[in-house]
């Protein structure tokens, strides 16, 4: 007898692959110690000339690295997991915000000379904001002085360039199924290895999302890349946080993989 097998193909809108929300164990969280206070003998009638060098840590910065483990996987809505295939130096952009409802369809670069007035920027989704939060605007959120020499355009620009970046700019990345461009965003290249430069990894860009006016923080991620410490590091991330004057409240920050 020959059985006729009937297969039907419902038809289901195709989407992107967003980033998902991160599972995040603290390690440690330290800074740096106060130096001790050198001395110079003062004598009675004496003018002496001092050249003073000093360092203070900074009041509008959070640090984060790290190492990443994941997997990629396929799932129904119920997280029940078809197949999956572990990924131990997975490659891929590690996200944070400190909102936690991100739209990830609309997401863009920041720029520091949008209008501000927060007029529909939804259209700009894989370019940069055009309406939405400004340097003057991400200042006054973190209590920052546009003289400050910690201030976010002396660290993102967009030759990702800083103090020893040498012009660096970011790799061609995608979001959520969103094509940037190497070099389209505000970016900067953190620190690596035991000389403090910048040798083309660490690279982090400021990403922009105008349904909920979130500033996500977004870092490449790299295979055991040698980091700020010399020890092998998947990724180097700065977030603003506000800690001058009498502020001493912590900001709490979410996080978001999209891992390849």
């Amino acid at each position: 007898m020959l059985l006729t097998l009937l297969v039907v193909f419902l038809s289901v809108s195709v989407l992107a692959v967003e980033p998902f929300g991160a599972n995040v164990l603290q390690n440690s969280s330290v800074r740096n110690p106060a130096d001790p206070a050198t001395s110079n003998a003062a004598m009675a009638g004496n003018i002496t000339g001092l050249t003073v060098t000093g360092f203070t840590t900074t009041q509008s910065w959070q640090g984060y690295f790290g190492n990443i483990t994941g997997t990629i996987q396929l799932a129904d809505a119920t997280d029940n997991v078809m197949y999956n295939w572990s990924l131990l130096s997975p490659k891929g952009e590690i996200y944070s915000s400190t909102n936690n409802s991100i739209n990830w369809n609309y997401i863009q670069c920041l720029n520091f000379n949008a209008d501000g007035t927060y007029a529909s920027d939804i259209g700009n989704a894989g370019e940069t904001s055009l309406y939405g939060t400004n340097l003057s605007i991400l200042e006054s959120m973190f209590g920052i002085n546009a003289t400050d020499q910690d201030a976010p355009n002396n660290t993102f620009t967009l030759t990702g360039t800083q103090e020893y970046g040498f012009g660096l700019t970011h790799n061609l990345f995608y979001t959520n199924n969103l094509e940037f461009d190497k070099g389209e965003c505000l970016s900067t290249h953190l620190f690596a290895g035991e000389h403090n430069v910048s040798d083309g990894k660490f690279q982090e860009v400021l990403l922009y999302e105008p349904e909920s006016r979130s500033v996500v923080f977004t870092s490449i991620l790299d295979q055991n890349a040698v980091g700020f410490d010399v020890k092998p590091h998947d990724f180097q991330m700065l977030v603003l946080e506000n800690g001058h004057g009498t502020d001493v409240a912590t900001t709490p920050y979410y996080f978001w993989v999209e891992l390849e």
